[in-house]
């Protein structure tokens, strides 16, 4: 799979194949093919703007956050809206589910198109790290201590998922303990943009 390419100069480097950097053992060295998802189905109602468009040192969020999957996954998509120039799926069910939506939506994705992994994050972490897929590898799901929208997911869970949000729940802290999912801490945290006042000037 190879990300729709627009051409425009905006996202030049869209048209490159995510993940050929190196080929991903998981936990006993099972190969893992794994889908980058950008969970950017939130409104922005607090920052005020569209935050995956805002820029930080120069580019925008959204494409920085691509970059850094892109060194670590197979093929990307973003959940939740359209956006010229990247692959793009509709929320699972229906929009308006928070990053749940999302994530049930990039879990059906990976497992149609045989995928093993979702490495999720938001639009608004510019500094994800380009070993973060290694980091949170292991024997179950993982998401970060503090930012469970940043999580490797197994797509063996998509059926929980899509019980969990059948159920009503809308949690992501919820979803995670359901499955045991493991919560690593980073130190120093990684970044989280929530409103202008975290741009750099």
């Amino acid at each position: 799979m190879r990300p729709h390419c627009s051409g425009q100069q905006e996202i030049p480097r869209r048209c490159r194949r995510a993940g050929l950097q190196r080929r991903r053992t998981g936990h006993r060295g099972l190969r893992l093919n794994i889908l980058g998802a950008i969970l950017a189905g939130g409104q922005s109602r607090r920052f005020g703007s569209d935050k995956a468009h805002a820029r930080y040192n120069g580019f925008r969020l959204i494409d920085l956050v691509y970059d850094h999957l892109s060194v670590q996954c197979d093929a990307i998509v973003v959940c939740g809206r359209e956006e010229e120039g990247f692959e793009c799926v509709s929320d699972l069910p229906e929009a308006g589910l928070g990053p749940l939506g999302g994530l049930n939506a990039a879990l059906s994705h990976a497992a149609a198109n045989g995928f093993t992994h979702v490495l999720s994050a938001g639009c608004d972490v510019p500094n994800l790290p380009p070993d973060l897929a290694d980091t949170l590898s292991g024997e179950s799901a993982a998401i970060v201590q503090s930012q469970p929208v940043i999580g490797l997911w197994p797509v063996a869970v998509g059926g929980s998922l899509a019980e969990f949000l059948e159920d009503g729940g809308r949690s992501l802290y919820g979803f995670a303990e359901r499955i045991e999912a493991r919560q690593i801490a980073f130190d120093p945290p990684l970044l989280n943009v929530n409103s202008p006042d975290d741009l750099p000037d």
